[in-house]
């Protein structure tokens, strides 16, 4: 007995449409199990990233220059200007040293006024991520 091309076409038509009637997809339930910790980690970083507003602040730089220089004027200027939060910055060969975080250029040089008293190299920077 011979088969015809149409009954072969027939053939694989009627297995296809019995075999997707068949296949089932995946459910569209998820259970995530997580551990408490990495909920209070995700806090963390994102306090932490609300407060660096990089590209959006100006900063002032107090000092450029090798390491250990960079960590004293660091120090020194905490002591000065306890209200200014400080950050050391590797840009490459030097060191520099920032503080504040300035939301306009004019808060900024109102407080570069009065660093400059004590730094007298001290300039207003928009950093760059």
């Amino acid at each position: 007995m011979k088969i015809s091309p149409i009954q072969k076409a027939l053939f694989y038509s009627f297995a296809l449409c019995i075999i997707t009637i068949n296949t089932k997809a995946q459910d569209r339930k998820v259970t995530v199990n997580q551990d408490p910790k990495f909920e209070q980690l995700l806090n963390e970083k994102r306090k932490i990233n609300a407060s660096i507003a990089v590209n959006e602040r100006y900063k002032i730089q107090i000092f450029s220059g090798d390491t250990d220089k960079a960590k004293k004027a660091l120090n020194d200027c905490r002591q000065n200007f306890t209200d200014l939060d400080g950050t050391i910055v590797f840009n490459t060969p030097n060191y520099k040293v920032w503080i504040g975080n300035f939301r306009t250029r004019i808060e900024a040089e109102r407080n570069l006024i009065e660093i400059k008293k004590k730094y007298e190299t001290a300039y207003i920077i928009k950093p760059q991520k």
